[in-house]
């Protein structure tokens, strides 16, 4: 595989710089990496520095961190429609990486191979084994060449490309495919796993009284791999290999969890990462191969109890710990729990497991004060796997199971201890009542849980004595780690505190909002905005609908919303807090919900533009940016509403700042700033401003939609211009190049969602009589799509287009437009696709209007009213019964969108330029039907209209053409609405 040298040393060139501290360099470098992408042979020129000796060894990791990435993107799927936008690498890209990638990943350093493995598993995903059937046979041939010769390095490199290889096959759904492919995995490498494994074994065995680590690291650091395979090769089912051969997996298992080797191999960690992944192992055969493991289950058992007991200074103790414990988790909540069942092994577990893993560690405390962001992801956002803490509590749960009583007697007991060991010193045993918290957390019962909880204290004596005494106490600033974990216990419970509770206390914990603790002020944040986004079901009287209504609203939020909002500026300003994701969604979700005006509204918005001309020089932290945006969307959508004076503030304010964004093509905000402008174009007044005619003029450049992630934003904002400048939209060619970008849209499939939205834009916002030349090519570039995009998407789609193009300008319309293009074109749609697909339609406001413009159909069309067309006629009304059928079905809960879903839109630890909608920004949908209360109601009255007008013409059709089921419905509509059908 040759590349140019010069293009490496270009390449090489481009990473350093795109690492650098400096915005203008950074995002040059960046433009000519994305720019030299679209070359031929990029793929192979990115490898070929990543696996260049001579080149500087972070360009290279860089290097193998992009190429892993564009494998992932660009190589050709086996199903060539699932991805028929994106531009696949060239097949003979493709051959020459599979050629040379194996054997280039044996020869990197361990940074650059671990992405490598990860590109092999990216190219394997597509390809392994039906067209890269050479892949598992030269791997399993350069083992055992490594194997015979002792090269223990070679051997680790290469299993560490099985363990991507084979991860597919923990979380894959399960089908035949996929344990063909299992198959074939078994029949080639589970036999020389086996020996690898073995091999290493006994290598071990036999430098097992070496007291020198870096000797004895490579090899348990094989035994590891060798484990994670297994458990990959075993995740599905129970092979027949390894079922054989149980015994010996089994032995060796035992041998290294009971094994203790010299004080420094030990401390050097590498045999507790090889123990914890046996106890995955362990784990994985007692929760899905009970009745084969049985026979082990009591020595392994013994052996991770032993270890839980042994003290040790390995930096793998916790991993190891916390894998060891759900072993045992596992064990307790399955039919061998009697293993625990006695009052002893209880209370041991609860007073050498539980507890000394419950309270805070030295380790704790230093993550606390030196990495906030990664104690508050480990203790709130659900890393079980990371925390001691969590594991030893879920222990507990598994056993009061079956042994509820018994834990909780000993859980409640343990709590009054650790509370009075408080009480005794309340300066040095903070810690107890922290751990004592922490119990409670863990075992009380929590809305939407399952299981019931196990009551250990009295919750609402507990909250009054223990919790309210540190929101209200003076020192509020005092043990920064239990004031945190007060606050997570306030977030955890927060449904169940009583509204007028929950109000009176608000004032306490926005003192938090200020603590100079990172971790504290953001677990207040959180409290506060979980605490706005709570709904309760409220019964619709007489129906069976149930409605998600917001506990609190701007009434109740606007006396604390100035002083939150400030303490939320403050805390903004704080060290390490300046993108303080917590602090911002907070501010976002009080911005949404209260009720501000005045002066604050100028002062948080010059805030947050500040804040955003910031970020935009270095775009890092993207749940931070989201919720920015979010946060100015809600001030604009709230306030801009109320007052319409502000419009020009805002666009003073905002409009440098996106314009910059524009200009200084900052990508990643190029979503967000399109549909900022959307609102306020929204918010404007006609004529428009010629500020906006030129972003309207940009808007209807071809070059500006050409960015995939940002179409669906100019869709909005196109949306917007269109409902603010009909007179201007017929001058200058604007509405063909509408219609040019709709049909370049159309063409692809990541962005027909758009091309509707569009169409049914111009349909809603557009008269017919400026449409309607253009009508006949609307139709052409739908119906030729159609003919090779036959998805249940793209067919829903249409039907939609179709009906609001019916409803808005009448059934004659859309049946002769249709037959213009071809005789009776519109009789066979509605046979092959409006039909078939009408019940499968989804979404409120798309279900009402399909079914009121085919009902519309079956009443006003000369088409369907002709004698000829019953048939026809009788399977489009079985189609809408079904479709209102399903109204009852999915309609049981409505939750009306007031912004709580602008949440986690955004989980993700690096940029990808994607829209993300701004849920604040967005205006509700128009209903073109607001007039149409109830759609069953509307059906059966017309269909009541129009059979007295043809009195007993239907009846018959009716009893021929709709299913049973559906004429019983039909039957059960018309008496609720006292209609009847004659």
């Amino acid at each position: 595989m040759e590349v140019p040298p010069e293009m490496l040393d270009a390449l090489a060139g481009w990473f350093a710089q795109s690492l650098s501290p400096d915005t203008a360099a950074r995002r040059g470098a960046e433009q000519s990496i994305a720019s030299a992408a679209s070359s031929p042979g990029f793929a192979l020129a990115l490898l070929g520095l990543a696996a260049s000796p001579r080149h500087d060894l972070q360009a290279r990791l860089a290097a193998s961190v992009h190429f892993k990435n564009l494998l992932r993107r660009r190589w050709p799927k086996p199903d060539a429609d699932a991805d028929a936008d994106v531009d696949h690498l060239p097949a003979s890209d493709c051959a020459i990486i599979k050629a040379h990638l194996l054997q280039l990943l044996l020869t990197t350093p361990p940074l650059i191979q671990a992405q490598l493995s990860e590109a092999l598993a990216a190219a394997a995903a597509s390809d392994f084994p039906a067209r890269w059937e050479s892949l598992l046979p030269s791997i399993v041939s350069s083992l055992g060449t490594a194997v015979n010769a002792g090269d223990i390095t070679a051997t680790n490199s290469l299993l560490a490309a099985v363990v991507s290889l084979f991860s597919r096959f923990r979380n894959a759904f399960d089908n035949n495919a996929l344990r063909l492919d299992l198959k074939y995995c078994l029949d080639i490498f589970a036999a020389p796993l086996l020996e690898v494994f073995l091999f290493a074994s006994r290598r071990l065995q036999a430098a097992a009284t070496t007291a020198n680590p870096l000797e004895l690291r490579p090899v348990f650091e094989c035994l590891r791999l060798c484990c994670e395979i297994f458990y990959s090769l075993n995740s599905i089912d129970l092979p027949e290999f390894f079922e054989d051969n149980m015994r010996q997996w089994m032995t060796e298992f035992q041998a290294f969890l009971t094994t203790s080797y010299p004080p420094p191999v030990e401390a050097d960690g590498a045999p507790d990462a090889l123990r914890a992944a046996v106890c995955d192992n362990l784990q994985l055969y007692m929760e899905k191969y009970e009745e084969e493991f049985r026979g082990y289950l009591k020595e392994f058992v013994e052996a991770v109890w032993g270890l839980l007991m042994a003290q040790t200074a390995s930096p793998s103790r916790v991993q190891l710990a916390v894998t060891a414990i759900r072993f045992l988790t596992t064990v307790a909540e399955s039919v061998h729990h009697a293993l625990f069942g006695s009052p002893e092994a209880m209370k041991q577990i609860c007073d050498s497991v539980v507890v000394p893993n419950l309270r805070l560690r030295d380790e704790d405390e230093e993550l606390f004060e030196g990495n906030w962001v990664e104690y508050v992801r480990r203790d709130s956002e659900g890393s079980d796997a990371d925390t001691l803490r969590r594991a030893a509590c879920r222990l507990l749960r598994g056993l009061a199971a079956n042994y509820q009583e018994q834990v909780a007697a000993l859980v409640s007991a343990q709590v009054q201890q650790m509370l009075v060991a408080y009480a005794a010193n309340r300066s040095n045993n903070w810690k107890e009542k922290d751990a004592a918290i922490y119990l409670v957390i863990a075992l009380m019962q929590k809305p939407g849980a399952t299981g019931g909880g196990t009551p250990v204290v009295d919750m609402e004596s507990f909250f009054t004595s223990v919790i309210v005494p540190e929101l209200q106490a003076p020192d509020w600033q005092s043990e920064p780690m239990l004031k945190a974990t007060v606050l997570r216990f306030l977030k955890e419970f927060k449904d169940q505190i009583p509204k007028a509770t929950a109000l009176a206390l608000l004032q306490s914990v926005m003192r938090f909002l200020m603590h100079e603790s990172n971790v504290v002020h953001s677990y207040a944040a959180t409290f506060i905005e979980n605490l706005l986004i709570i709904k309760d079901a409220v019964p619709v009287p007489g129906v069976t609908t149930v409605i998600r209504s917001p506990r609190y609203v701007a009434a109740d939020i606007n006396p604390f919303a100035p002083q939150i909002i400030q303490n939320l500026s403050t805390a903004l300003g704080f060290p390490d807090s300046q993108e303080n994701p917590y602090l911002m969604k907070c501010l976002m979700r009080v911005l949404g919900i209260a009720n501000i005006a005045g002066q604050i509204v100028h002062e948080i918005t010059a805030q947050l533009v500040g804040i955003l001309m910031e970020v935009c020089n270095n775009p890092k932290n993207p749940d931070f940016n989201h919720y920015l945006f979010e946060a100015l969307a809600a001030v604009i959508g709230r306030t801009g509403e109320q007052d319409p004076t502000l419009l020009p503030a805002f666009e003073t304010s905002l409009f440098p700042v996106l314009q910059r964004i524009l200009v200084e093509d900052i990508s990643e905000f190029w979503p967000y700033a399109f549909q900022i402008f959307a609102q306020l174009v929204n918010l404007s007044r006609p004529p428009l401003s010629q500020n906006y005619m030129q972003l309207f003029g940009v808007l209807l450049s071809n070059a500006t939609w050409d960015r995939p992630p940002c179409v669906p934003a100019l869709v909005r904002l196109l949306r917007a211009f269109l409902r603010k400048i009909l007179n201007e939209l017929n001058q200058e060619g604007r509405l063909p190049n509408i219609l040019a970008i709709s049909r370049s849209l159309l063409s692809r499939s990541s962005t027909e969602d758009s091309a509707f939205y569009m169409l049914n834009t111009l349909v809603e916002n557009v008269g017919f009589d400026i449409l309607n030349p253009y009508i006949s090519e609307i139709w052409s570039a739908l119906f030729t799509r159609l003919q090779t995009r036959q998805t249940v998407k793209f067919v829903n789609s249409l039907v939609v287009f179709m009906s609001l193009v019916l409803v808005k300008y009448g059934s004659s319309v859309l049946v002769n437009s249709v037959d213009a293009i071809q005789p009776n074109l519109f009789t066979q749609i509605l046979q092959r696709f409006w039909i078939p697909n009408l019940n499968l339609i989804k979404g409120a406001l798309e279900v009402k209007l399909t079914a009121v413009a085919s009902i519309k159909l079956l009443c006003e069309s000369a088409v369907l009213l002709d004698a000829a067309a019953a048939q026809l006629w009788g399977k489009l009304l079985d189609s809408i019964v079904t479709l209102l059928s399903r109204m009852n079905q999915d309609g049981s809960q409505q939750e009306h969108n007031d912004g709580t879903d602008a949440v986690d839109t955004q989980k993700t630890s690096s940029y990808s330029v994607s829209f993300v909608r701004l849920q604040y920004a967005g205006k509700s949908e128009d209903d073109l039907l607001k007039e149409v209360n109830d759609p069953k109601q509307f059906v059966v009255t017309s269909l009541a209209t129009i059979s007295a007008q043809f009195p007993g013409r239907f009846g018959p059709v009716i009893e021929q053409h709709v299913d049973l089921a559906n004429k019983s419905v039909l039957l059960q509509l018309c008496a609720a609405y006292n209609a009847n059908i004659v």
